[in-house]
């Protein structure tokens, strides 16, 4: 029979919720499930809460003494699974629903990686501070299968992914990248190359965790900082769209004066991303900014 191998890296979060949720749709796998949940070096409160875990039939809970990032911790988890199917998880996701596994076990034969989604409430939180994440992630990650297939490598995103043990093992992500994002770009890109088939699916997670709008900004920036990284040292990202606009202002001799101008009024973007009426074209033009500056 066929089995799972579900991956959940934890830092500072109360896990519990999900794995109770996952072992109660163990069965629709119609195969042996078990659930790693391996702890990033979080406070010590969410580990007491957390510990409980490995009193659960088929859960393993384990904690590393330091943090060690995204990359590191999932080329970890996966090498201490067991199944065939590696399902990657992100803490704070929540299932949808009761069918969530069923699906995947319906859809497998589809191809060796499958790519879920997210979802988040339709609802914007109460709470200013989360206005921000909410925001971008109902317009810019919400993105339902049919449109995520035209570009299947491009849209790629580990947390919710389905993926054969032996693919993920062989190429592996790049733990060189040891700020927040793009891990998923690159690993896409190998995906890519090797000729892996991507089949994306409307079976989304709902991310729970919203991040206050000054840490998503801070990750926002790494992910910049990553991104160049990825196209200075390897050529990768240059079919973004964000890279694409910063190298033709480039071309036309105008990054200096996009960045000067972009300056003068950095704070008032500022303190409309830390509003309750966010703009999203506002948070477009202050990640061109970075990448501008970091491309000098």
């Amino acid at each position: 029979m066929v089995g799972l191998s579900v991956l959940i890296p934890v830092f500072n979060y109360d896990v519990r919720p999900l794995v109770r949720a996952l072992l109660a749709q163990a069965p629709d796998w119609s195969g042996p499930l078990e659930i790693h949940c391996l702890d990033d070096g979080s406070e010590e409160k969410f580990r007491l809460q957390n510990r409980e875990l490995g009193e659960l039939p088929g859960v393993v809970y384990q904690e590393l003494a330091r943090n060690v990032g995204r990359a590191a911790i999932r080329n970890q988890l996966a090498a201490a699974a067991r199944h065939q199917w590696l399902l990657l998880l992100d803490n704070d996701s929540r299932l949808p629903d009761a069918q969530f596994l069923a699906r995947y076990a319906g859809a497998r034969h589809l191809a060796p990686v499958l790519s879920g989604g997210t979802a988040y409430e339709p609802a914007p939180p109460p709470e200013t501070a989360l206005r921000l994440r909410w925001l971008y992630g109902r317009h810019r990650e919400a993105r339902p299968a049919a449109v995520r297939q035209q570009a299947p490598h491009g849209q790629l995103t580990l947390n919710n992914l389905l993926i054969e043990a032996e693919v993920f093992r062989r190429l592996g992500l790049d733990e060189s990248l040891t700020r927040y994002g793009h891990e998923d770009t690159k690993f896409g890109w190998h995906l890519r190359r090797a000729a892996v088939t991507v089949q994306h699916l409307d079976n989304p997670v709902l991310h729970d965790g919203l991040e206050p709008a000054p840490v998503f900004l801070q990750k926002t920036h790494d992910a910049v900082r990553n991104l160049v990284q990825l196209y200075q040292e390897e050529g990768l990202g240059a079919d973004t769209k964000l890279l694409r606009a910063a190298l033709r202002l480039k071309r036309w001799g105008l990054s200096e004066a996009v960045c000067t101008a972009f300056g003068l009024r950095r704070e008032q973007v500022r303190r409309n991303l830390l509003s309750s009426r966010p703009s999203l074209r506002q948070l477009d033009a202050l990640k061109l900014y970075w990448l501008l500056n970091e491309l000098r």
